[in-house]
């Protein structure tokens, strides 16, 4: 999990990988660090959960706008979808240490969420360079002319990243916010200033894509490579439509996805609100002598 400061690896390796390396590693491999504190962390540890949520939710909102800001300096488009992901596993982190059910649920729904949008985004990064062999933002521009689809659905995965309404990023980040602001993990009004400080991760967030954007997509084409680049093919498109369909239905209805997780983020719930000592058995103390089947 490349929370602050311990997620200088990421950046690296998602530049070193391939694309295959970089979708698994987005879509799947950065979710088992966040995985293991809703599972075992919180479940095994809910008093050491309590004591050091306001460390973890300091990291959490420092990684958001660090990832952030760094991620709009990055002359690398691959690099700069890496920093977006520090920032937005912070976002997922804060949810899950607001011990709320709406941050909690969040956090989950921003796990499955990140992995599809920044999957996709991979993928793009992935299929301009095997057309150019190159992933800095500097050589390219204008690829709206040449590749009209490719500039379309890259757009769209962009907004997604970003968090636009109707759009998976959307429904994730909007309830780790709610629910991180009615939460009194660091008590008031600490609470309320580290949620308004995350919440300038998504103003951020649409500073460093909109701007790649414009500098990738948008604009005349600078480099005369550019003018001759081909469009998306069938297998190309057929790996992208699934996900950007996935998108748009996680951000229109969501509870599909949250029904089904509300049970056991629940169960989390009442093991963090818990304070007996000794463990239970069925819901039962463990001192208490009339245990049951």
């Amino acid at each position: 999990m490349p929370l602050f400061p311990f997620h200088t690896w990421l950046p690296d390796a998602h530049t070193e990988a391939p694309t295959a390396g970089s979708v698994i590693l987005a879509g799947v491999l950065l979710k088992m660090g966040t995985y293991g504190l809703l599972r075992f962390n919180l479940g095994l540890f809910p008093g050491m959960a309590r004591k050091f949520a306001p460390v973890m939710i300091t990291l959490a909102v420092i990684g958001i706008i660090y990832g952030a800001l760094v991620a709009m300096v990055q002359p690398d488009v691959k690099r700069l979808v890496a920093y977006s992901s520090v920032s937005h596993m912070g976002f997922v982190v804060l949810g899950l240490f607001s011990f709320t059910e709406l941050g909690m649920q969040g956090a989950l729904y921003q796990m499955l969420n990140h992995g599809v949008s920044t999957g996709a985004l991979f993928l793009f990064v992935g299929f301009i360079y095997e057309r150019r062999h190159t992933r800095q933002i500097s050589d390219f521009g204008g690829l709206s002319t040449p590749m009209p689809w490719f500039s379309t659905l890259f757009v769209i995965a962009s907004l997604s990243s970003i968090g636009l309404p109707f759009l998976n990023g959307f429904v994730g980040e909007f309830l780790i916010l709610i629910g991180t602001w009615t939460s009194f993990a660091i008590g008031h009004p600490w609470i309320w200033i580290a949620t308004m400080l995350a919440g300038t991760g998504v103003i951020w967030a649409a500073v460093y894509m909109l701007w790649m954007l414009q500098r990738v997509v948008f604009g005349k084409v600078t480099n005369p490579e550019n003018a001759k680049l081909h469009d998306l093919n069938a297998r190309e498109l057929g790996l992208l439509i699934p996900l950007l369909l996935l998108m748009l239905f996680m951000g229109v209805y969501p509870r599909v996805f949250l029904d089904r997780s509300q049970a056991s983020v629940e169960e989390v719930r009442v093991r963090l609100a818990e304070s007996r000592g000794g463990g239970t058995v069925a819901g039962v103390p463990a001192d208490d002598k009339t245990l049951t089947r």
